[in-house]
């Protein structure tokens, strides 16, 4: 299997490099059977963050035909500001639908060999580009009114789990999310075995579409 942590421009660092070194360490454990390695709809690239222009390498492009996990960061900047001269983080957030990641995501996302998950603002980002229009989603506390209308389905939990499509919501929910997508795929021998070796426990509920829904108290 393989896990694309896709770049775009003005992406959070933390929402790549924490499910990067989960992801890594858990491939590790697994004999090399899980390859991790960061992507961008362009092909190899420096991409440049939103973050003190701190750079991170692209070494390849995003291939909508390898099996595996294809994980969509958020962005960060400043959150207001006039939108026609400030970069802020919807602005950014929306440039990405701008980008030729678009065909590629929805390519991935009809692939049924490939879970599409996405940390903070990734969600938005794919929301906003009108990729999961109906779909169960989080994404950053602040972003939340944003990805209801944009048509996905807000739904207040650290990790979402809506089958082919896996959301975190918060900038540090890319280690539960990478925790997670891990212990789905491999079992939780897998993912307690990262856990320890990182010196973190997994946080908060992680929501499933089954079950029984609560009744009103």
């Amino acid at each position: 299997m393989h896990a694309q942590i896709v770049l775009f421009d003005g992406f959070d660092p933390l929402d790549v490099v924490a499910p990067f070194e989960v992801l890594a360490f858990g491939g590790e454990l697994l004999g090399g059977e899980l390859i991790v390695e960061l992507v961008s709809a362009e092909g190899p690239r420096d991409v440049v963050s939103g973050t003190l222009g701190l750079s991170l390498n692209a070494t390849s492009r995003l291939d909508p035909s390898k099996p595996g996990y294809v994980v969509v960061p958020g962005a960060v900047g400043p959150i207001e500001g006039d939108p026609d001269e400030v970069a802020t983080i919807p602005v950014l957030l929306a440039r990405f639908g701008d980008t030729a990641a678009v065909p590629l995501m929805r390519q991935a996302l009809a692939n049924p060999d490939i879970v599409v998950a996405t940390v903070c603002g990734g969600s938005l980002a794919l929301a906003m580009a009108g990729l999961i229009e109906g779909r169960h989603a989080n994404t950053h506390h602040l972003g939340v009114d944003a990805l209801e209308a944009a048509g996905a389905i807000p739904i207040a939990a650290r990790v979402v789990d809506d089958g082919d499509l896996i959301s975190a919501g918060g900038v540090t929910s890319g280690l539960d999310l990478a925790l997670y997508l891990l212990r789905r795929s491999y079992g939780p021998r897998i993912a307690l075995a990262v856990e320890a070796m990182f010196a973190f426990e997994s946080r908060g509920t992680v929501w499933v579409n089954a079950g029984r829904a609560p009744q009103a108290v």
